[in-house]
């Protein structure tokens, strides 16, 4: 026992000399610590390599990055109780543990330096990397590395992007958002290499509802309740056979909808709202009537929207061929032209929109004509079955492969509109002729789409009172930026 003693005084002794202080004095350890010299001792105490030592004040740091963990060795030492004159006994050992412990693993003696960035309008990804003081060499290792999985002469503004460099500057992974959704993904390998994926990310659905009242366009309406236009786009989508909303909506008219808000989870397991989902059901009541229109799969993945008897919402023709335009001109036996100063007929519809707005074919069919046609400027002609020919005039181009011969289905964009042509503004004349004579699109009467069979159509009826008793629940689900 006096021999293990007298070791452990001998022991105290050495380990007093290495640092410089008595086991007892607390004044002189504080001294050391804050002229530096403590970790240089506890270095040469434990036979840790300089190199060692200096990890922990050497973690590089990028101007203006958005996030960086504590990497300095006196943010360690602070955290460990080092010479702040505090512990559980000063000066009796337990400083010097501490700080062996922080030094034990260098590979935590400097975390990673992370930067994150949206991209602005006009600004290209090595801008926006550059202006948050990441190195030339860095951004062009990225390029080279990410070239032939994405180009970024793609980029656009509100892409995304989040870096993370080691503690020597080198590049770990790069994180490219293209959407709320889709990103690409370049992470450092453990032999050094990196490797490039396409990465996606799974969505999934909560219900919701919204409801509201038009005061003057339904477009505002629904963004008004803080929900995205696609929602509104998707509405449109869903009655365009039975409502022709440039000009059938009227203020008061009253709209709902019973939805799907897509989700999906974030890096820190947060659920983040990404975009409107399907619609399961919906209602339009205004001066054009009520309509409603119910959600049903016929087979798994194969499904259409049906009217509360049953009947299919789809027919053989939309009523429009454009979305959020309003009618220039109507189908008249005499109408005086802007242009030309006289009075004829005008057998279409003049759908009045901003340029470039799509233009998708009413029914399915095949193209007959695509090219200039005099006063009706740029001309698609689709050829559609039972003697059907629809007309797109005045367009400023057209679908990138259209051509004669091809066959297109309904609300395939086709062209884009124009004003080329005897034309005064940005629309589409848009006409119909049946077996050679033109007729008045408002007043076609087209077949409806395949009924349900019997044996669905009772599946339907019992699916139908529970969606629509959802619908007309009357409980309104706040969305994230609005009510």
């Amino acid at each position: 026992m006096i021999v293990m003693y007298l070791f452990g005084l001998s022991a105290c002794a050495l380990l007093s000399t290495l640092i410089g202080v008595t086991p007892f004095d607390s004044s002189r350890a504080a001294e050391s610590s804050e002229s530096g010299k403590v970790a240089d001792s506890i270095a040469a105490s434990a036979s840790l390599s300089t190199h060692s030592i200096e990890a922990l004040a050497a973690a590089p740091v990028l101007g203006a990055t958005i996030a960086m963990a504590p990497s300095s060795a006196s943010a360690r030492a602070s955290d460990a109780g080092i010479g702040s004159g505090t512990g559980s006994q000063a000066g009796n050992g337990t400083d010097v543990v501490a700080a062996l412990e922080v030094t034990a693993d260098p590979s935590e003696a400097a975390s990673e330096t992370i930067t994150e960035g949206v991209l602005k309008r006009g600004e290209t990804v090595a801008q926006s990397l550059a202006k948050q003081g990441v190195s030339v060499r860095i951004v062009d290792q990225i390029a080279t590395e990410m070239a032939g999985h994405y180009n970024f002469r793609h980029a656009q503004p509100g892409h995304g992007y989040r870096l993370v460099q080691n503690a020597k500057g080198e590049l770990e992974s790069f994180e490219y958002h293209i959407s709320p959704i889709i990103s690409y993904e370049l992470s450092r390998d453990p032999d050094g290499g990196y490797t490039v994926g396409r990465k996606e990310a799974d969505l999934w659905p909560r219900q919701a509802m919204i409801a509201g009242v038009v005061t003057s366009s339904l477009y505002g309406a629904i963004t008004d309740l803080g929900e995205q236009p696609q929602l509104a786009s998707d509405f449109t989508e869903v009655f365009a056979y039975d409502v022709d909303f440039s000009r059938m909506i009227h203020a008061g008219d009253e709209f709902r909808i019973l939805y799907e808000r897509l989700y999906r989870t974030d890096e820190d397991g947060k659920e983040v709202f990404v975009r409107p989902g399907r619609i399961l059901a919906a209602r339009y009541a205004g001066s054009s009537g009520e309509h409603t229109a119910v959600y049903f799969e016929s087979a798994k993945g194969r499904g259409g929207y049906y009217r509360p008897d049953g009947t299919s919402v789809q027919r053989q023709f939309l009523l429009a061929p454009v979305r959020y335009a309003r009618i220039s001109s109507r189908y008249s036996s005499a109408r005086h032209h802007p242009i030309l100063n006289i009075t004829r007929p005008h057998h279409g519809i003049d759908y009045a929109a901003p340029l470039g707005t799509p233009v998708f074919a009413v029914a399915s069919g095949e193209v007959i004509y695509d090219g200039w046609a005099g006063g009706f400027g740029n001309l698609v002609k689709i050829r559609h079955a039972d003697g059907y020919v629809s007309y797109y005039g005045h367009l400023s181009r057209f679908a990138d492969g259209l051509h004669p011969g091809q066959p297109v289905s309904q609300k395939q964009v086709i062209g884009f509109v124009g004003s080329t042509g005897l034309s005064t503004g940005p629309h589409v004349c848009f006409r119909i002729a049946k077996d050679g004579n033109y007729v008045n699109p408002i007043q076609l009467a087209t077949p409806e789409g395949p009924p349900l069979s019997d044996e669905l159509k009772r599946k339907f009826q019992s699916y139908r009172d529970t969606i629509l008793a959802s619908l007309d629940s009357g409980t309104l689900v706040a969305t994230d930026e609005a009510l």
